[in-house]
């Protein structure tokens, strides 16, 4: 990674380094020199969530996009997928979202999106640091005429909305569905319930009250809980909770069950397979998911590849094998046949679609996916040395796999994103796999703390 790239772009609290007003401006001009064209002014998309840093920093990043002589196309409040639609819809040259995605409030992030609606490769990433270094990217600034301008997209949630009501197969009805939908205070707020109820559901939502400072606070597809309970409470026949830029999805069946991405990826897998639309019979996944994944697809005759974490090397993978289908645990999904990058209220609508098909409960299409015993502790760290050279984390790591053999595994690996390690075990008992995983993450604690 680069010196502010993680594995979903630049992230951290809001008005601290990198995460300042003054990165924004610099990430602006940078993109916008990158996208230079000789035919016609660069246009790059900028759209966010509702944080309150929001404001401050996307004045700062459409001054540096203008200042650098693109257009800088506002698109205001809307789902980083949103975004990366529109950048192809508007035939713009880069896309960029103010979100970081799942975390509280305080942080935020920056995301890059290429014209193809694609997230940036590392390479690519590296070149818009490099220009970032530099005061002025590769030339002085423009001065008159040359300037770009600031132009808000007025039906951009609309375009949005259209794109994603398209997806919902042709000669299947929402009519009468009661759907549970928490929007997370965040990005989806509109949206999420507005396309489902425009597609004939009975939508309870919660989430739907953004004020810039409750984003992901006790909601969402981090805290399914709430949902769970409002499921119950409407007697609804599926709940579907977003993240804060409405990227991720994590569903709840009707008896109020968690339903996560691997399994969300399992079973729609088997649908896409009996109804022979699985391409070239193959789900990309990373390395978190579930033993269990791996399990359901083998019976099935799928084939899984696995990938590091991230959504965007998920993408590459998918890219490489021709699959149309593949994703995080945590709810990323990508349903290539429909999009370039994960798209929760897409996703959803996917998941709704094969209910509706096959007729059956959530629950009962969710078993097809049996939950290996998974323990995961997040380890404060000042540093992140190579795991392999700290001798004792190493020797940690080497005895828990000896001791699991063939029935568990065991996965430690840096956060992209926060000062965090994350130690994973899955094993063949709930305790076996919460002692070992513990016993790991004290080591750590230990040497990196």
């Amino acid at each position: 990674m680069g010196k502010w790239f993680g594995t979903d772009g630049i992230r951290g609290v809001a008005n601290t380094d990198p995460m300042t007003a003054e990165m924004a401006l610099k990430v602006g001009r940078a993109v916008a020199f990158a996208c230079r064209r000789a035919e016609r002014r660069p246009r790059v998309v900028v759209g966010r969530d509702p944080r309150i840093s929001g404001d401050a920093l996307e004045h700062a990043l459409v001054a540096g996009i203008c200042s650098m002589g693109a257009d800088a196309c506002r698109v205001g409040i809307l789902p980083t997928p949103g975004v990366a639609f529109l950048v192809r819809d508007l035939d713009a040259d880069a896309g960029i979202v103010l979100s970081a995605s799942h975390n509280p409030f305080p942080d935020n992030g920056i995301k890059l999106f290429s014209s193809a609606g694609r997230k940036l490769p590392d390479a690519r990433e590296a070149e818009i640091e490099a220009l970032i270094l530099e005061a002025r990217p590769g030339q002085n600034l423009p001065t008159g005429e040359r300037l770009g301008r600031a132009v808000s997209v007025a039906d951009a949630e609309n375009r949005y909305v259209d794109f994603l009501k398209r997806t919902w197969p042709r000669d299947l009805s929402l009519e009468g569905l009661k759907v549970a939908m928490d929007c997370a205070n965040g990005a989806t707020y509109r949206v999420g319930p507005r396309t489902f109820a425009e597609l004939g559901a009975v939508v309870a939502a919660l989430g739907i009250g953004p004020d810039g400072t409750n984003i992901n606070r006790d909601c969402g597809s981090e805290h399914v809980e709430p949902l769970a309970r409002r499921v119950i409470e409407e007697g609804a026949a599926l709940g579907l909770a977003f993240d804060g830029d409405g990227d991720r999805l994590i569903a709840v069946d009707e008896r109020g069950g968690i339903v996560t991405g691997d399994r969300i990826l399992a079973l729609a897998a088997r649908a896409l397979e009996t109804e022979g639309r699985l391409r070239n019979g193959v789900v990309v996944s990373t390395v978190m998911s579930n033993l269990g994944l791996r399990s359901a697809l083998r019976v099935a005759g799928i084939r899984h590849v696995a990938t590091p974490v991230g959504d965007r090397y998920v993408r590459d993978a998918m890219d490489e094998t021709g699959a149309i289908l593949g994703g995080e645990d945590s709810g990323h999904l990508i349903f290539g046949e429909h999009h370039t990058t994960g798209d929760g209220i897409l996703s959803a609508l996917q998941l709704a679609a094969i209910l509706r098909r096959t007729g059956r409960l959530l629950s009962e299409l969710a078993a097809v996916m049996t939950v290996y015993p998974q323990h995961l502790v997040n380890v404060d760290v000042r540093a992140k040395p190579e795991l392999d050279a700290v001798p004792a984390i190493a020797a940690a790591i080497a005895a828990a796999e000896a001791s699991l053999g063939e029935h568990g595994r065991v996965l430690v690996r840096y956060s992209g994103t926060q000062p965090l390690c994350r130690v994973m075990v899955e094993g063949p008992t709930a305790e076996i796999t919460a002692e070992t995983c513990r016993r790991i993450a004290a080591v750590v604690a230990r040497e990196l703390g």
